[in-house]
């Protein structure tokens, strides 16, 4: 079973103010999320690759080369 993470947990994990992520739950952006009850939760999986996902977007940016590549 996946582990389940709170608002306050992923703020931390990504850095980010928990306004942020409640914001970005609002406009459909972050990382995927649901709700048991009244609680805002998340998957650690989805989190996770959220995460993936935009360290692979600022690796693709032109002039950027991937975290520990050689430079030249």
């Amino acid at each position: 079973m996946d582990r389940l993470l709170t608002l306050p947990e992923v703020a931390a994990m990504l850095r980010t103010p928990p306004d942020t992520l409640r914001y970005w739950r609002h406009i459909g952006a972050g990382p995927r999320s649901g709700k048991v009850g009244r609680r805002i939760i998340y998957r650690e999986r989805d989190v996770l690759a959220y995460l993936d996902e935009q360290l692979g977007t600022c690796a693709s940016l032109p002039g950027r080369e991937p975290h520990g590549a050689p430079s030249a």
